[in-house]
């Protein structure tokens, strides 16, 4: 089965129940199978489409007609350049792909450049089955998407939602948070959504007596693509004391592989849980994460060399660090392309953050790499904060008494923000060009 086969099966169970919700608009199942049926009519069969995701009913329509003409989807994002969204159009029209690809998602592009990762029906299918066994999908759930529908983060939640039946809510993102708040005023007893850390870290500083008011009918939320602080971590679970609390180990070359509760009393940092049903986590004897089973991709569209370098026999070798602890759970450590090498010491940045976001006033940041004349190389610290008394001296101090010494930054700027990816990544491939 496809995608698309559930949304038909969903007509006859409940024809007249709301599959998707977008501003003042809402459609039933019946109505989503017809507008899509008819969408088919005025899409070409059997090609490969580009196309902008944007945050509406349309586009979903569009998506899954895409599908249901045998045709292959490629969503890029809203905003993405004429001259690109050509360059894309042409690589593919001579790109050669797998007969069962139904999707091809271009990466954002933090640690290089930007690949599209071609999907397969199965694979879509396969991650449905993960989410809906690691994370409790139902069909009575109302799952608010937020985040951009070319990226694997929130598209991968319309899977189990059509396979469940269950009701999509569409957003315009964290940028509008009053749209966000105002999905629970809707008539759904349980609700869910994916979270990015930065927009989890914004609700907590400006929005927490908001969150703590529909605390009652959060199911669940989950966040992901990048790492989340202890600090951020815990404040949600004592805000959120009855929700489940997810963080997810994926990517668009792996799929969804594993994902873990911290609201069960320990909020372990690093800690993704174990692989899902459909997934297997090997660790390499350089202590990088390799995944094999039913979620990974096909490859890389238009590019066999990185295809072979990243996929083989079946496993995607990536770059991320990390272990499997006493109970199987997989604890994360860092990405290879992020660490910095301090006088023969390794040092993941997103270590120094976690504890730098715990200082009360910061409101982000991020650690680079910085030339020095003597030591090489030093870290650099670049934080926002709307707190006066917070400078070199009192990081500084804060950090000394929580990590060993050569994580300690010796350079401290205070910015206005801290650039970030579409996706809510810190955008460490731009402050490595700087």
């Amino acid at each position: 089965m496809i995608l698309e086969d559930y949304i038909q099966e969903n007509v006859k169970k409940f024809p007249n129940k709301t599959a998707i919700i977008f501003s003042q608009q809402q459609i039933s199942y019946k109505e989503l199978w017809e507008r899509i049926t008819k969408k088919c009519a005025e899409l070409p069969k059997g090609e490969t489409v580009v196309f902008r995701a944007t945050q509406s009913i349309d586009f979903l329509i569009e998506y899954f007609a895409l599908h249901l003409n045998g045709s292959i989807a490629v969503p890029l994002e809203k905003d993405t350049p004429e001259e690109k969204f050509l360059e894309i159009s042409s690589l593919l029209k001579t790109t050669k792909t797998p007969a069962n690809t139904a999707d091809i998602l271009f990466t954002t592009g933090t640690t290089g450049k930007s690949k599209g990762v071609m999907i397969s029906s199965s694979t879509i299918i396969a991650d449905a089955e993960n989410l809906i066994e690691g994370q409790l999908f139902d069909t009575d759930l109302a799952f608010i998407i937020t985040g951009p529908l070319n990226h694997i983060g929130s598209l991968s939640k319309i899977y189990p939602v059509i396979i469940k039946g269950a009701t999509l809510i569409i957003t315009e993102g964290m940028k509008d948070v009053n749209s966000f708040f105002s999905a629970f005023e809707l008539p759904f007893k349980k609700f869910a959504t994916f979270l990015v850390p930065s927009a989890i870290r914004l609700l907590l500083q400006f929005s927490g007596e908001r969150l703590k008011k529909v605390a009652d009918k959060i199911d669940f939320i989950e966040t992901g693509a990048a790492p989340i602080s202890q600090s951020d971590m815990q404040k949600l679970c004592e805000i959120l004391p009855q929700s489940r609390l997810y963080n997810t180990y994926a990517s668009t070359e792996t799929g969804i592989i594993s994902t873990y509760n911290f609201n069960d009393g320990k909020c372990i940092e690093g800690c993704l849980g174990k692989p899902m049903s459909n997934s297997k986590i090997i660790i390499t004897d350089e202590g990088l994460i390799s995944c094999t089973g039913k979620t990974i991709m096909s490859g890389y569209a238009g590019d066999e060399v990185l295809t072979s370098i990243v996929l083989k026999d079946n496993t995607i070798y990536t770059s991320d660090y990390g272990y499997l602890d006493e109970n199987s759970m997989l604890r994360l450590q860092g990405r290879q392309d992020d660490v910095i090498n301090i006088s023969g010491y390794k040092v993941a940045p997103s270590e120094v953050e976690s504890v730098v976001l715990s200082i009360k006033g910061i409101l982000d940041c991020i650690v680079i790499g910085e030339n020095h004349s003597v030591f090489s190389t030093v870290l650099k610290l670049l934080y926002v904060s709307d707190d006066e008394n917070i400078n070199k001296k009192t990081i500084a101090m804060y950090l000394k008494s929580r990590l060993e010494g050569y994580k300690i930054p010796l350079f401290y700027e205070k910015v206005s923000f801290i650039k970030r990816t579409f996706n809510g990544k810190l955008d460490r491939k731009f402050y490595r060009q700087q």
